[in-house]
């Protein structure tokens, strides 16, 4: 990732209805929770699968320490009301996480 340049623009023209602070709050969200640098959200696109992300960053082992993805979800929970349990599968790609996030704040906001 970090040999990757700024993906502000493809997420903004992805998610066009989103504003900047969204887009940069969930990917510091996904970031802290696996703990990768502060500096690597916006190299990240929404096309990434999550898993992916992880591999690339760790390729000795093969899938996600379970503190990290219990981190992940615990603050997808706190932040959005967003439950990762009932929206995972292998290729969950950060752009369709973060489409969720979008769909659970509007529901949040109108409840």
């Amino acid at each position: 990732m970090h040999y990757r340049p700024w993906q502000g623009r493809v997420w903004r023209s992805t998610f066009p209805a989103a504003s900047r602070k969204d887009i940069r709050d969930f990917l510091s969200v996904f970031v802290s929770a696996l703990s990768f640098r502060e500096n690597e959200p916006l190299r990240l696109r929404p096309d990434d699968e999550v898993l992916g992300i992880y591999r690339a960053a760790n390729p000795t082992r093969w899938l996600p320490d379970a503190h990290e993805l219990e981190r992940l979800a615990r603050a997808l929970r706190d932040k959005y009301g967003l439950r990762l349990d009932e929206i995972w599968h292998e290729g969950l790609t950060l752009g369709s996480l973060f489409q969720r996030v979008q769909q659970a704040r509007g529901q949040r906001g109108a409840a």
